[in-house]
């Protein structure tokens, strides 16, 4: 199927407690649903999604990042992700601790959760079935992977781990 392809950036933010900065979405994609802040690369300007990471850091948590403080862990590509479009999507690991929450923004609100609480969440179905799994375990510290998701129309998915 023919769809746009959208490229994004998901920042992985935790404080000195281990817990994780989520945001509950106010827009599409996702809209009500719990992911950590992110957005898409402005791939019209030739955008990295490095560049894309540490400027959503900046404009969603106030935070200004460096290029050291921003580490790949992995990168999901999504087959027509709720047949709208096609998603690359660059999983970064922050390793600046959050000391607080950021403030309020329009995208949405943050708090902060433990990793035993993130799956009781209200949280995209890519994410409950195969990203947060790969999050949470702690084998991933430190190592890269890769998954490609074929989503279905009937909403199902079919995952592939293409790298770990």
């Amino acid at each position: 199927m023919e769809l746009p392809l959208k490229v994004g950036t998901l920042l992985y933010f935790s404080d000195d407690h281990g817990r994780i900065l989520l945001m509950r979405r106010n827009r599409e994609p996702n809209s009500g649903l719990w992911s950590p802040p992110g957005g898409k690369v402005h791939t019209s300007i030739g955008e990295s999604p490095f560049a894309c990471a540490i400027r959503e850091a900046a404009e969603e948590t106030g935070l200004q990042l460096t290029l050291d403080e921003v580490e790949l862990m992995g990168f999901i590509s999504e087959q027509a992700y709720e047949q709208t479009a096609h998603w690359h999507i660059f999983l970064f690991r922050i390793t600046r601790k959050i000391a607080c929450l950021p403030d309020p923004h329009p995208e949405g609100e943050f708090r902060l959760f433990s990793p035993s609480e993130i799956m009781g969440l209200d949280i995209p179905a890519t994410d409950r079935e195969f990203i947060w799994p790969m999050i949470l375990d702690g084998n991933r510290e430190g190592r890269f992977f890769s998954a490609h998701c074929e989503c279905g129309p009937d909403d199902s998915l079919k995952w592939t781990l293409e790298q770990s």
